[in-house]
């Protein structure tokens, strides 16, 4: 069998030019067939656009991931009572230490650790923006138990060496769990 391709260009209703291909093929042995079947193939794309429309198998499945989320809950015991600051720029801001115990490691990593001595608290700096949390903040004491949702920051200042940067908490809640009812958001 012999094939042979025949390229013709045809104009669209919008006055663009496409091209089509069509494929004869002919038979050679007498046993197949006679004569010449003709095959059309499907049109090109011009050449110099690009295609609007998505194709294939991933156009139709869209790869869903997990939702972004930067969210934060903790609770633990208030380090110090917390201090009320102004900024540079104005902004008045209320900043606490929580001290929050670790839960203790299982498994190998436990026997690895049984050596020298491990930390066994994280101290987590929190800084409360919003007037509420501000409140909320001040009227802590000391030893408080307290819980805090809010989201991790990246904080980045000028200081004495150059620019500097620090990852906090910033409170969006915070409430005192023992010692009494909730104080404030």
């Amino acid at each position: 069998m012999t094939a042979s391709r025949t390229t013709t260009n045809r104009s669209t209703s919008n006055g663009s030019t496409t091209n089509g291909t069509t494929t004869s093929r002919t038979a050679t042995s007498g046993a197949a067939s006679s004569g010449t079947e003709r095959v059309a193939a499907p049109p090109q794309r011009p050449r110099g656009r690009r295609s609007t429309e998505a194709s294939g198998p991933a156009a139709s499945e869209q790869v869903q991931g997990p939702a972004p989320r930067n969210e934060v809950r903790l609770g633990g015991r208030l380090a110090a009572p917390a201090e009320e600051r102004e900024l540079p720029s104005g902004d008045r801001i209320v900043t606490l230490r929580v001290v929050v115990a670790r839960t203790p490691a299982t498994g190998r990593r436990r026997q690895a650790l049984e050596g020298p001595r491990r930390a066994t608290v994280d101290t987590i700096d929190v800084v409360c923006w919003t007037a509420a949390t501000r409140r909320t903040a001040l009227r802590l004491r000391a030893d408080d138990l307290v819980e805090v949702d809010g989201a991790l920051r990246r904080r980045f200042f000028g200081g004495a060496t150059g620019r500097q940067s620090r990852y906090e908490v910033e409170a969006t809640a915070l409430r005192r769990a023992s010692g009494g009812a909730p104080t404030g958001t």
